[in-house]
């Protein structure tokens, strides 16, 4: 084997972690941050808020599609009304979006982002 195409060969050159190959993959670890993970940190950090903000009255889409007026809240769970004489607890978790005043629920909320 040929320890020269790792850069792992003695002598001359930067090596594997030479000066060469770090700053590449810093810059990479640094757009990778800013394109994918600090997004989805801001996204959930906004659906913890919505989700702790919830209050009873206001119309929920659960993750299953079901949508309900919550009626009671609790610490970890909601009771939601589904129908007429229809009342559900579900865990808090299980919403996906609040709906306000006159919101129709569009395609868009069926699939998840």
């Amino acid at each position: 084997m040929d320890f020269a195409l790792f850069g792992l060969a003695q002598g001359g050159g930067g090596g594997l972690f030479g000066g060469g190959m770090v700053m590449p993959m810093i810059i990479l670890l640094g757009i990778m941050y800013f394109m994918m993970i600090r997004p989805q940190q801001r996204r959930e950090k906004e659906r913890k808020r919505m989700i702790a903000a919830i209050k009873s009255g206001e119309r929920i889409i659960f993750s299953g599609g079901i949508l309900g007026t919550v009626t009671n809240v609790k610490d970890h769970t909601l009771l939601v009304k589904i129908a007429d004489k229809v009342k559900i607890e579900v865990a808090r978790g299980a919403v996906t979006r609040v709906l306000d005043k006159g919101d129709e629920v569009a395609e868009s909320d069926n699939k998840q982002s």
